[in-house]
């Protein structure tokens, strides 16, 4: 994300960190635990995997998360929240309860249309997740080279 120049403000400050839609949602999806770049592809459809691999490095460079690479083959890459990106989860809370307040959107619409509730949602309760399959994607977006 293209950075300027603050003003002094922290509100200004925290919005150039956070401000675009894929960040705070990428945040929510790692709050529980580290995640594997094709689980957060899966769980952000339809985020394109660039985007994804863009805001990645920017929160790792704004030291929202880190970055675990286990090697292997093919590479096993994990990425996690830093403690400083463990400060957006309560901000990630209260924007939850305004949304379910304001009816911006209901996890049922999610259930019926992917087949599962987001992870950070109340109804995804341990003995909830265990009967929630993983959507499965109904195109293929993968680049074939020739």
């Amino acid at each position: 994300m293209r950075r300027r120049e603050g003003d002094g403000c922290p509100i200004t400050g925290l919005l150039q960190v956070i401000g675009d839609k894929w960040t705070l949602l990428i945040v929510r999806d790692l709050a529980r635990m580290g995640r594997r770049t094709t689980e957060l592809l899966e769980s952000l459809h339809p985020i394109s995997s660039r985007t994804l691999l863009d805001r990645l490095r920017d929160m790792e460079r704004d030291l929202l998360i880190e970055r675990r690479s286990y090697g292997g083959s093919p590479p096993h890459v994990e990425y996690l929240l830093t403690e400083r990106g463990r400060l957006l989860v309560p901000l990630l809370d209260l924007l939850r309860k305004l949304g379910d307040t304001l009816g911006c959107n209901n996890c049922a619409d999610r259930k019926s249309s992917l087949g599962s509730y987001c992870q950070s949602c109340l109804l995804s309760t341990p003995a909830a997740t265990t009967t929630v399959q993983t959507p499965r994607r109904t195109t293929d977006d993968s680049i074939v080279l020739l």
